[in-house]
């Protein structure tokens, strides 16, 4: 909802509250939306907020370009009134707020600071009748990263993805009639027991949620649990499990899982995702470095905490959180994660090792340690025909889901997937 006078001020302040929750303290936008919209009591009025902020967020780069031009001295990246610019122009610009309404509405979170600048930068940008680029560009230090790691072509991919919302996929369970579920939600089948429809539907109104025939997962994100095929019984670890697609998948596949993550609340999502597909698995709450009850297993699979630059598109917070302090580190964990869980597989048995990142320190640099480190380890490859169309291994066998992957046809999170086998 826009509103167009004084009264929309509190969802502006709280946008710029997710603003400096994300920018300066590095928190995710959805973490942050309950205490930065604490005093909205109206929904309408938290949903404007947050997309506020993240219209911010995906545009960063192309507001500072207008804001920049329009001042003879550059405004301190971390000032508020750059944050307060930020909003106004991308009210104005991208979200189709009055312009009128988009300053006046933003001027009281100057708090007494300079007014007339911010009035004057705005109305100078407005007056020179400016747009914003589409696609929007990526942050400099994110498209320089890409491209290094990638190549140009998949910069400018990852570039042309923020351009719109992505679609959403769901997983079918494996009894489901493929082709008739793909009619019966307007949508699109990539792969067996997969539908893609367009963005911007309303979930719970779709034909089969209510009586769980299906779960939203995005495709690159099911490719992990489909590398382990059918369970026949077998029993199978999944670590940091929640909020469940990939156990779900599991159970749905015929294997007996036992589900661990340390977040009570994603658990607690996990275990009415769980319900309202009628799947079981046994949930632990437990922290997965240190989980080992009911070893070995005949698979384990790890969807290893992790930077989440893959998920950009839905997320574009992570473009100015995930910088290189934050992929190391995650990298450090991932490493101590991927050795633990080895040691909970049988052997003969199997691990898949995933992340939704776009960084090679944690996808192809955490596999190549990994067989380094334990000779009873090696690369199980993956054929071309385990994967969804539009999806390829590389030359070794493991999966890179980079930007540009499905282009055609809506896209893909960025992804890397790696499957093991002990001797």
């Amino acid at each position: 909802m826009v509103t167009s006078d004084s009264t929309g001020t509190p969802a502006r302040r709280a946008a710029l509250r997710l603003l400096d929750a994300v920018l300066r303290r590095g928190l995710p936008l959805e973490a942050a939306m309950d205490g930065a919209c604490a005093d909205l009591d109206r929904a309408d009025d938290r949903g404007f907020a947050h997309a506020i902020a993240a219209e911010v967020l995906r545009r960063t780069a192309d507001l500072d370009a207008l804001i920049d031009g329009a001042t003879e001295r550059p405004l301190p990246a971390d000032a508020k009134a750059r944050m307060v610019l930020r909003i106004a122009l991308a009210q104005a610009l991208a979200l189709g707020t009055p312009g009128h309404a988009a300053i006046t509405t933003v001027l009281p979170l100057v708090d007494g600071g300079p007014r007339k600048l911010v009035h004057a930068v705005f109305g100078a940008v407005m007056r020179d009748g400016a747009a914003l680029p589409d696609p929007p560009h990526l942050p400099p230090a994110v498209a320089d990263r890409w491209a290094a790691s990638w190549g140009k072509d998949a910069a400018e991919a990852a570039r042309a993805s923020l351009g719109g919302p992505p679609p959403v996929d769901l997983t079918l369970k494996p009894d489901a009639d493929t082709a008739d579920w793909a009619a019966r939600l307007d949508g699109e089948s990539l792969a067996p027991g997969h539908v893609r429809i367009a963005a911007g539907r309303q979930i719970v109104d779709l034909p089969g949620y209510d009586e769980g025939a299906w779960w939203v997962q995005d495709i690159a994100a099911a490719i992990p649990a489909r590398l382990l095929g059918a369970g026949e019984g077998r029993r199978a670890l999944d670590l940091c499990a929640a909020p469940g697609g990939k156990t779900m998948q599991l159970a749905a596949a015929g294997w007996a899982v036992t589900a661990v993550d340390l977040s009570e609340a994603r658990m607690a999502r996990f275990a009415e995702n769980l319900e309202r597909t009628g799947l079981a698995a046994e949930a632990r709450i437990a922290d997965a470095a240190a989980f080992a009850e009911g070893a070995p297993y005949d698979a384990v699979l790890l969807d290893a905490p992790c930077s989440t630059t893959g998920i950009f598109r839905r997320h574009p917070d992570v473009l100015h959180r995930a910088g290189p302090r934050i992929v190391a580190e995650a990298a450090e964990l991932q490493a101590r994660l991927i050795d633990h869980a080895a040691g909970l597989v049988a052997p003969g048995g199997r691990l898949v090792y995933a992340v939704c990142s776009l960084e090679a320190d944690e996808g192809e640099q955490i596999a190549k340690g990994f067989v380094a480190r334990h000779p009873d380890w090696t690369i199980d490859p993956v054929a071309t025909d385990e994967l969804p169309q539009g999806f390829a291994p590389d030359k070794v066998g493991r999966v890179r889901v980079r930007p540009g992957t499905l282009a055609d046809r809506g896209g893909a999170d960025g992804f890397f997937v790696a499957r093991f086998r002990r001797s």
